[in-house]
């Protein structure tokens, strides 16, 4: 791509985390293990929880089983692991063990190396940075807080994920993140690695960059007719100073 299709004047960039910020290997092969040794305990200690209640509420809801035991409940967490099934009780249960892992420093997040540094710069220049995520809220909050280059989250405007926003291949939750940041659909750039969540964010009337880094998943496949980039240092914001 010639450095004209990678020029963006807008006011707020909206990231994708795996495969895009931080290596997919990363939360597959980490985080996705930890997770499934710590269903159990967590669904029989802090079954009381409201948020893990609620969430158990959903599995049984999705799966037509109001009646699932925890020892069904954990059994469909591992099925939906195994499938990288993007369901929201199952993001909300491993962003309550991955919170807790994070703060007892049992785990540090993963970023590449061109990824902070540019937050940073696109941040002090007065570019609004959110975040989109299937992964929980929770989980993305302990993710930034917990970097290897420390607390992150002041960075960020805002977290979203498909409880709050909606799937992430569908136009509407994009629309609904812009009416949330106050931000016109035009002036919010996403970044992801996915071409089914990038045309979903243009179809809101957003701009969009596949990022495409090797060894990632949907390396191969590519982004379809978005802009592309292989690394955020290919990406230059411009900022009029209005998020009209």
């Amino acid at each position: 791509m010639s450095v004209p299709d990678l020029r963006f004047d807008v006011a707020a960039v909206v990231l994708d985390i795996e495969g895009t910020t931080s290596a997919t290997g990363f939360v597959v092969d980490v985080l996705y293990p930890y997770s499934r040794a710590r269903f159990g305990a967590l669904l029989a200690e802090r079954g009381d929880d409201p948020d893990v209640a609620r969430a158990v509420d959903q599995v049984r809801e999705l799966t037509g089983d109001p009646r699932a035991d925890a020892a069904a409940v954990e059994k469909t967490l591992g099925a939906w692991l195994d499938e990288d099934r993007k369901a929201t009780p199952l993001k909300t249960l491993q962003g309550i063990i991955w919170s807790e892992g994070f703060a007892r420093s049992d785990l540090v997040s993963h970023f590449y190396d061109d990824v902070v540094p540019r937050l940073r710069a696109w941040h002090s220049a007065g570019v609004r940075l959110y975040v989109y995520s299937s992964g929980s809220v929770a989980a993305q909050r302990a993710w930034f807080t917990n970097s290897p280059e420390g607390d992150l989250t002041p960075l960020v405007s805002g977290l979203y994920d498909t409880e709050n926003a909606g799937p992430k291949q569908e136009a509407e939750s994009y629309r609904r993140i812009a009416g949330a940041t106050g931000v016109a659909p035009g002036r919010l750039l996403f970044l992801s690695d996915r071409p089914g969540e990038l045309d979903a964010a243009r179809a809101a009337g957003w701009r969009t960059v596949g990022v495409r880094r090797p060894g990632e998943p949907y390396y191969e496949q590519g982004v379809g007719d978005h802009p592309q980039a292989a690394t955020f240092d290919e990406i230059t914001l411009i900022t009029s100073g209005s998020s009209t």
